[in-house]
Parts: C-alpha cells; sequence; structure tokens
C-alpha cells in the first residue's frame, strides 16, 4: 500500500465523499475511486460502505483509519527531518583529525561553525593520520583532516591548511651551524610510527640525507603533548608543529632550533564513493574563509 493510496483512503473517509476527495486533493475522481479500491481487493476487506451516492466507512475502515493517519503522520515526520537536515536545522557532522590539528588548529573553526549552525552536531574523534584514513574508509567518519599524504586509492585527498615543524630542545644554547653530525648524536624524542608529525620529520631529514634509522631515539611518545613535555624535562630534541610549541616558546620553556623547516599542508579526506552531507560542505566553505 502506498502512501498515496492512504492519503486518498483518509481524505474519502474523513470527507464522506469521493467527489469532494478528489477536489480537495485536486486529483481525479477516477483516481481515488481505484485507490480506495486496490486495498480493499488485496486484503479482501471492504472499507466502506457505498448505498447508492452515498460512501461511509465499514467497522473495518473505522478501525484503518487511524492507523492510515499515524503512517502519514510519520512519513511527514520523516520528510521533515531531511528538509531540516538539507536545511542545515538539524543533523551530526562526523569528523576525524590528526592530533594537531584537532587540537590548535580545528577549534576555532568549529566554534565558528557552531555559531553558524547550532542545531548541527559536530563528533570529532582524535587518530593518527593512517588511523583517519581508515575511518573514512570504513565510513566510521564522513571526513577526515590528516597531517600526511595518504595513500589509498578510496579516498579523495586536498590540502586544506598548512603549519610548520619547528625542532625544539629545553637548553636555549644551540651550536652556529645545524650540522648533520649535530642532528644524528642529539638525543630525540618523537612520536609514534603512522602520525603525520612523524612522517613529516621523516621527510626533511631524508632532505638532509638522513635516514631516521641513524637519529639517536631515546623515546617515542603517543601524543604531541607528551612529546613537548618530555623535551622540556630536558630529554632532548624533538621535532613539533609551530602551533603546538607556540606557548612554550612565549614562556621560556622551550627553544627553537634557528633551522627554517618546510611548510606541512594539512589534507581533508573523503570516501570517493560515499555521499558529502551539505554540513560537510559548509564546514568546507568555513575552512576556506578561515584560510583566506
Amino acid at each position: 500500500m502506498t502512501l498515496e493510496q492512504l492519503r486518498l483512503f483518509v481524505a474519502v473517509a474523513e470527507r464522506e465523499h469521493v467527489t469532494a476527495a478528489s477536489r480537495a486533493l485536486h486529483v481525479t475522481q477516477s483516481a481515488v475511486s481505484a485507490a480506495i479500491a486496490a486495498p480493499e481487493e488485496r486484503h479482501g476487506v471492504k472499507l466502506f460502505h457505498r448505498v447508492g451516492r452515498g460512501i461511509c466507512l465499514t467497522e473495518a475502515g473505522r478501525l484503518f483509519l487511524p492507523e492510515a493517519r499515524a503512517v502519514l503522520a510519520r512519513a511527514a515526520v520523516a520528510r521533515n527531518v531531511l528538509e531540516e537536515v538539507g536545511g542545515l536545522k538539524r543533523g551530526k557532522l562526523r569528523l576525524v583529525a590528526s592530533q594537531t590539528i584537532a587540537a590548535y588548529w580545528l577549534p576555532p573553526i568549529l566554534v565558528a561553525f557552531r555559531q553558524r549552525y547550532p542545531d548541527i552536531e559536530v563528533d570529532l574523534a582524535i587518530s593518527n593520520t593512517l588511523d583517519a584514513a581508515s575511518r573514512v574508509r570504513d565510513g566510521e567518519a564522513e571526513m577526515g583532516i590528516v597531517e600526511g599524504v595518504v595513500d589509498d586509492p578510496a579516498l579523495a585527498q586536498w590540502p586544506l591548511g598548512e603549519d610548520h615543524l619547528t625542532i625544539i630542545q629545553s637548553d636555549p644554547q644551540f651550536p652556529r651551524t645545524i650540522s648533520r653530525t649535530w642532528l644524528c648524536a642529539a638525543q630525540w624524542v618523537v612520536r609514534e610510527q603512522g602520525s603525520g608529525t612523524r612522517a613529516a620529520l621523516e621527510r626533511y631529514l631524508a632532505g638532509l640525507g638522513i635516514a631516521l634509522q641513524e637519529i639517536n631515539i631515546s623515546l617515542v611518545l603517543p601524543s604531541n603533548e607528551a612529546v613537548r613535555t618530555a623535551i622540556e624535562a630536558g630529554a632532548g630534541i624533538g621535532a613539533l608543529s609551530s602551533l603546538v610549541v607556540a606557548p612554550s616558546l612565549l614562556a621560556g620553556t622551550l627553544h627553537a632550533v634557528p633551522q627554517t623547516l618546510s611548510t606541512r599542508v594539512f589534507y581533508g579526506l573523503r570516501h570517493k564513493e560515499r555521499y558529502r552531507s551539505q554540513a560537510a560542505d559548509a564546514l568546507l566553505e568555513l575552512i576556506a574563509q578561515h584560510k583566506s
């Protein structure tokens, strides 16, 4: 039974007149008659008494009427939900971002998004770059924002923002020249495998002809904050986002090595074949405004 058949049945039941129902709904009388006859024939139950030119509900029709109204009401609610989601008046946006982005770069953008779309719930998960890509691929998140390049044919990837790595240590004294020998001899505190920050460090070192295995790694830690705190405690040197170390540099608990590292790009990720919501498009628009 279709929603249209239910709609026409209710219209006739409320008016007890086929012609009045057809005029009210702007359909032909034959269409109305066919709509109410179809469920009667299908189920072998008469919904209306037809006496002369009059029509009124049978007992079965009276029992069926509130059920038909309830189905139409639920359909109307469902339609309103879609309209509200499409109009960004309701919905949920599932995101995943790597640590630096989620903790330092993305929050002011999400504040602006919340102010503009207060009824859209944002669910933000934090993972390293590889795990974030996996979440997007598996549909656990609609969109990801990561620090590293992802090699996955199922995912579309495009630049959204940028920062740069800064080599830091707690000792304010540095050699005048940051040489290959100094970098290899220093005690390093680094992020875990799969981290975009670690991948960016590897690329920087590779540009100097240094493999990660050649440096002296004293600690491998799973978060930017852990790396920063360990270096502040004197564990060695490390490379972290300029966004992460800015407060510590200002406070004087860390000091930046006078070495310019290349810019690091933040990438958006989404599944090539999954639907992208209007909420995701609205967030991307805000990110573009933030960049400009």
